[in-house]
């Protein structure tokens, strides 16, 4: 399936726009207790453990959102967005949101 974030595809025609779908995660306080035991891993400013959370975070929201597509007989997803907020007391908790429309393209 394509996942985009451009509301058209080069080539491709729209057959079908079938609706919105979203895909979540949510990151809980043990997320923010292994970053700061992880601080030993940064180099250069950046912690690759923080990133590689934030990227499993990513990509867990984006397949849910793709799942649902495909459920809902789409092929691909076009104009997608990702958002990321903390929630919960005091931001304990990160959230990763994906959203887009699930189309029909033409073969």
């Amino acid at each position: 399936m394509l996942i985009t974030t451009t509301n058209t595809v080069e080539g491709k025609k729209v057959v079908k726009y079938i609706g919105l779908v979203t895909g979540e995660t949510i990151i809980g306080a043990n997320f923010f207790k292994d970053i700061l035991a992880g601080l030993r891993d940064i180099v250069g400013g950046r912690s690759g453990s923080y990133e590689q959370v934030l990227r499993e975070a990513k990509n867990t929201a984006v397949s849910e959102m793709q799942q649902y597509a495909a459920a809902m007989g789409a092929n691909a997803v076009i104009g997608v967005d990702l958002d990321y907020e903390t929630v919960g007391n005091g931001g304990s908790m990160l959230m990763v949101t994906a959203s887009g429309t699930a189309v029909v393209l033409e073969d």
